[in-house]
């Protein structure tokens, strides 16, 4: 009964933050047992030169090993990625699949230019926070019970957690100016004066992701309850 409800539970999540977690969770556990960080970070070298092309991918699906930082990361990117996939973005997964290739490219170039081999799953989650938030603007955050603030502010709150934790907050800056020009060229430049959408989605995407029935029995996650967990429950204003 307890796994037939767990089943029930996971194909409920809406397709890409269903494969997009187990992904990251899958790719930990092999870490784990059959592989090391170093085949999964990004390297231009290795990647044209010996054809390594897995790592274009795979540099986005590593947390680190299992510990607090992976699951409170895990836990973040499921919430977000799930909320943005069933709120802003429902019916419209095409366009979320060409949110991760823009913002997943983006990344890459940064860090091929910058050189810095770092794994940027942290980076992407930041990205989904960002987006998520700057579309909620009037939504309340708890943060572990000692911050109260609005929705916008979340990304910068997490990079602050992740500097009192010592790790660099390169890779959250980096996820927040990513996830800015993506909001910035989707919902704010095209509602401007003399603007144009110049993100569009490929037709190709379309065809092979958007569906033109809803399901009737699909079941959304709430979005009234943003933080979903006792450091990042929120509520609307007004509600």
């Amino acid at each position: 009964m307890a796994y037939q409800s767990l089943r029930l539970e996971y194909l409920q999540i809406p397709p890409v933050s269903r494969a997009y977690t187990t992904a990251c969770v899958l790719t930990t556990a092999a870490v784990l047992e059959l592989i090391t960080p170093f085949q999964l970070y990004f390297n231009p070298e290795l990647i044209f030169k010996h054809f390594q092309i897995w790592r274009l991918i795979t540099n986005f699906l590593f947390f680190g090993p299992v510990g607090f930082n992976f699951l409170f990361n895990m836990i973040f990117l499921y919430r977000y990625c799930r909320m943005l996939e069933e709120g802003s973005f429902r019916g419209r997964t095409a366009d979320f699949v060409f949110m991760f290739l823009f913002g997943g490219f983006l990344m890459t170039q940064s860090d091929r230019m910058s050189k810095s081999k770092e794994l940027l799953t942290q980076a992407f989650t930041i990205m989904l926070v960002y987006v998520w938030s700057r579309r909620n603007p009037y939504v309340r955050m708890n943060f572990f019970g000692l911050l109260n603030f609005q929705a916008p502010f979340l990304p910068w709150v997490l990079m602050g957690f992740s500097l009192l934790l010592g790790n660099s907050i390169i890779v959250d800056l980096l996820g927040i100016a990513v996830g800015h020009i993506y909001f910035f060229l989707e919902d704010v430049f095209p509602n401007q004066p003399g603007g144009i959408r110049i993100l569009k989605t490929p037709s190709i995407l379309k065809a092979i992701f958007d569906t033109p029935d809803e399901d009737p029995n699909y079941n959304p996650l709430p979005e009234e309850r943003p933080g979903g967990f006792a450091w990042g429950e929120g509520q609307r204003l007004g509600g």
